[in-house]
């Protein structure tokens, strides 16, 4: 008897090529099946793809390193049966008389046959579409099943233009797949389209009665304190009798990491005829104050676990499902205000800063550890929306789970882009797939596939383009509102029925509130900006920009990492006439979709040389990159905030990260390593922020939560290049900031007072007035006067900072956790250099710096190491990385530890300053970690913890 569930089927695959193989399905299923890895059989990736498959088996060069990608065979000159192949696993199941065993597929591109024990299923087309098979009568009776499965390409994979461009020739819209794969420009053609069995493949043991696709969903009444969850089922009876069963829902909620508690346990009995399929919907239960599921954020994101099982009278549990499901009401209209599109959860308005999403690997290398970390990315940045483009996925659950772990609401598209579907060079087929019901049965498996998660808060028909007219019209009728999430009004209707009903479709990222709301082509812009611009009335006309794009420029290490010797140089800068510079990058740099730092036609000065000469290694050139990251993406952050509620609603960065090695729109690479643009990122969005606009010189706070800010103060310090405050002041007057509000506070007399220093920096701090230990806020800016520049800042570099680094370290298993205090030692000013009355004040300076806990726990490592500097003034772009303890490394070898979440990274201290640093990461086995701390003016190399 075998157990009831799911297995997955995930281990000893193997694959070959079709024009390799001289035997039929039924033959390498039953009498001739593949005796192991001898050629042309190999380890395969499952799930994954071909190209994956041909990687891990080295037959070719990694694609995204270097200009290997040139080197691969594309699909338009070898011809689909050069990508067609097969995969080949055993597995064992040995059901009982009364159990039924299917196999399923969670998606295949683009369309398979499947032969299981010489008995043959053809699968039908669609890249995200699952597939079920009953295989009940055809396992072997001993339990070995030989399994193979032909994977053909998509019908229309295109061919690439010799420009490259927006998705290829647009072929690939002709199917219902990603339209990435020919290539855009950020990205490179994926040679064999995804093709591959690239999602979850398992095994599923039911008896008589299987539930399949329950939608739940939940109602609230009285301001949220009483609410009822629905729940709907498809209930299939495979036997030829009159079932009776039991049907039983179960939630529980966890209280702590060991105790859970059981909300709710009901049954309903049912009788089901034989060889029927019912829908059924489960009368609904009640509970009382639940815990409330709540964006990044907002709150914290309770989660419920809701299980449904069936108990056939004789047999015994039947089948079993489960899922983590949230309460929480999502509501999204047109806001009169500011014609932008408004999100509110749980009744509470949601000022939307998040990103745009392609997905997490080019090569559709999924897997749950680097989900994880994509997603506890986003929350680390404060952000609270993802956008998932409508050329990439239909995301997979695993992504969705994170999502719900970590707050991250999410805007799913369809598979519809503009470029694609209606514009680019060659103009598009603007009617979409050739095969339209396809497409809806893919857009209707993939929201009951995604429905429960309580991240997904939006449907969108497509990417700068609505679907074509009959497309968009039955979206539209079948992912409606029902009218309790449309207006809050009464429905006798139970709103489990509908498909989903629980949040809004909007026909195209450019319409109904996004952009212009109209669909003409007004979202961006995507390269470098004056950062004062995004603060200025004239920088974006609309309530709510769906994208808008900038610089993203890896570290050093990571260019070492993913290209020869030969691809380190810097690009060069050509002198043009008014001034202005002109980078031109080496060809990998270009074929990496590099983005300039500087923009001519738009009067952008190059943002790196305003730190002084041109760079003349990687390692100048790239660290000069993070500071303008940090300040680009930053300020872009920051000029949203300062219009929160009166002229924005939200916007969504391009991009958030690339599915390959690229060198543009990225707050992390993809090796996961950040850049500083994630930190500037993670400042601006804090859920309490003082800032200062760039354009009128005001301090400003920014409230996002639901509560009043009181009992406030701002404590704004200037700094020179000397180590000497030549501005002070703290502003704690009756300070009160309204909820869902940013406040200007006062102005800025710094550098308007006598003789300012060119170049200066500028620390804002937001603590307690009754508790100044209490830092609600710390925002740390590099400012210079008006028409001038950073080159001050070069010969900063060899000042001698004094810092004492404590660390305390403390493992379980794999995984360290890091305490890092670092303290700036060098000398405060004094009376003979700080403005008038200042000597007294410069007191708080000492008080409100941020404290270390000295508790000790006896799995802490603690460890001291203090660096001699002479010089005064502030240790400035400090950053730590972690990498693996070696004495000797080949030039370019990459000993990074990857990932990394750091509780903050790319911060300064001012003297006397002190702040704490977590880092959390898991080691691999054999490895010993050490820290490094680098910074502008700590030179690299220098300093370092072993643990």
């Amino acid at each position: 008897m075998a157990k009831i569930g799911k297995t997955i089927l995930d281990k000893r695959w193997l694959a070959a090529r079709i024009t390799e193989v001289e035997l039929d399905g039924v033959q390498l299923t039953t009498t001739r099946p593949p005796a192991g890895t001898d050629s042309p059989w190999m380890e395969a990736v499952v799930p994954g793809t071909v190209l994956s498959t041909l990687l891990k088996n080295k037959l070719i060069p990694d694609p995204f390193y270097g200009l290997n990608n040139e080197s691969i065979i594309d699909i338009a000159d070898s011809g689909r049966d050069y990508y067609t192949f097969w995969f080949f696993t055993t597995f064992h199941c040995q059901p009982s008389p009364n159990q039924y065993v299917d196999l399923n597929f969670r998606a295949i591109n683009y369309s398979a046959q499947v032969f299981l024990n010489g008995h043959k299923f053809v699968l039908p087309k669609g890249m995200f579409r699952r597939h079920s098979l009953d295989v009940t009568k055809i396992l072997h009776p001993d339990g070995e099943n030989k399994l193979a499965v032909l994977v053909y390409p998509p019908d229309h994979p295109g061919r690439i233009p010799s420009k490259g461009g927006q998705g290829g020739d647009h072929e690939i819209g002709k199917d219902v797949a990603a339209q990435y794969v020919q290539g855009w420009d950020w990205i490179i053609p994926i040679r064999d389209r995804n093709t591959g069995i690239w999602d979850e493949v398992s095994l599923t043991v039911t008896g008589p009665v299987k539930i399949v696709d329950p939608h739940l969903v939940s109602s609230f009444f009285d301001n949220y304190t009483r609410v009822y969850l629905h729940s709907t089922m498809d209930l299939v009876n495979r036997s030829n009798t009159v079932t009776e069963c039991s049907l039983n829902v179960q939630v529980t909620t966890e209280l702590d990491g060991n105790t859970c508690l059981i909300e709710h346990i009901q049954s309903k009995h049912l009788s089901i005829p034989p060889r029927t399929r019912i829908q059924y919907t489960y009368p609904e239960l009640f509970f009382y104050k639940p815990n409330l599921w709540w964006p990044n954020g907002m709150g914290k994101q309770s989660l419920y676990n809701v299980t449904i099982s069936v108990d056939v009278k004789g047999n015994g549990e039947s089948d079993i499902w489960n899922h983590d499901f949230g309460f929480r009401k999502i509501e999204s209209i047109i806001d009169n205000a500011t014609g932008g599109r408004l999100f509110k959860v749980n009744g509470h308005q949601v000022f939307i800063r998040g990103g745009n999403w392609i997905l997490s690997d080019g090569l559709l290398r999924l897997s749950k550890e680097r989900y994880e970390t994509d997603i506890k990315f986003h929350a680390d940045m404060n952000f609270n929306m993802i956008r998932c483009w409508g050329g990439g996925l239909a995301e997979r659950p695993d992504f969705y789970h994170y999502c719900d772990l970590y707050g991250i609401l999410v805007w799913q598209e369809f598979w519809i882009t503009g470029d694609v579907d209606g514009r680019g060079d060659p103009v598009s087929n603007p009617n979409g797939p050739l095969d339209h019901e396809l497409f809806l049965l893919c857009a209707r498996d993939t929201v009951k596939l995604l429905r429960n998660h309580p991240s997904l808060a939006l449907w969108v028909g497509g990417n700068e383009q609505i679907p074509p007219e009959d497309i968009n019209n039955a979206l539209k009728d079948e992912l409606k509102l029902h009218p309790y999430f449309e207006s809050s009004s009464s429905s006798n209707e139970d709103p489990s029925r509908y498909l989903d009903g629980t949040r809004s479709y909007v026909q195209g990222s450019m319409w109904d509130g996004f952009a212009n709301g109209q669909g003409d082509f007004s979202d961006g812009p995507y390269e470098i900006q004056n950062p004062e611009d995004f603060f200025k009335d004239d920088f974006y006309q609309y309530g709510f920009n769906p994208e808008v794009g900038s610089v993203g420029m890896p570290v050093a290490a990571t260019i070492r990492a993913t290209m020869p010797q030969e691809a380190w140089k810097i690009p060069l800068f050509k002198k043009l006439e008014g001034g202005y510079v002109q980078e031109i990058p080496n060809p990998t740099w270009e074929y990496h979709k590099y983005i300039p730092y500087s923009k001519p036609e738009k009067m952008v000065h190059d943002q790196i040389l305003l730190y002084g000469a041109a760079p003349t290694n990687l390692d100048d050139f790239c660290l000069k990159a993070q500071l303008v990251n940090y300040v680009q993406y930053r300020a872009l952050l920051e000029g949203w905030n300062s219009r929160m509620w009166t002229k924005y609603t939200g916007v969504l960065i391009w991009k958030n990260q690339n599915p390959w090695t690229g060198l543009r729109g990225q707050f992390y690479d993809h090796l996961h390593d950040q850049t500083a643009g994630f930190y500037g990122c993670r400042s601006a969005a804090e859920p309490i922020h003082v800032q200062l606009n760039l354009v009128t010189y005001f301090i400003e706070v920014v409230n996002t939560t639901s509560k009043v800010l009181s009992d406030v103060a701002i404590e704004a310090t200037v700094w020179d290049l000397e180590g000497n405050c030549p501005y002070y002041k703290v502003f704690s007057e009756r300070l009160t900031i309204p909820r869902k509000k940013t406040l200007p506070v006062f102005e800025m007399k710094y550098p308007k007072s006598k003789a300012p220093k060119p170049v200066y920096f500028l620390l804002l701090k937001l603590h307690r007035v009754s508790d100044n230990k209490v830092i609600l806020s710390r925002n740390f800016y590099w400012l210079h006067l008006s028409g001038g520049d950073y080159r001050q800042l070069e010969p900063y570099r060899e000042k001698k900072i004094p810092l004492k680094i404590t660390s305390e370290a403390s493992m379980t298993g794999s995984k360290y956790v890091i305490k890092m205090q670092v303290h700036n030692t060098s000398k405060k000013p004094g009376s003979n250099n700080a403005a008038d009355g200042q000597k007294k004040e410069i007191g708080l300076i000492e008080r409100i710096c941020s404290r270390f806990s000295k508790e000790k726990d006896e799995n802490m490592n603690k460890k001291v190491l203090e660096i001699n500097g002479t010089d005064s003034g502030v240790a400035f772009f400090l950053h730590f990385s972690v990498h693996a303890a070696k004495k000797e490394h080949k030039e370019g070898e990459d000993t990074r530890i990857l990932p990394v979440h750091y509780s903050d990274n790319y911060f300064s201290l001012v003297p006397g300053e002190e702040m704490s640093v977590t880092l959390s990461f898991q080691v691999p086995s054999g490895v010993t970690p050490r820290v490094t701390l680098n910074g502008w003016n700590n030179h690299y190399g220098q300093n370092m913890l072993c643990l």
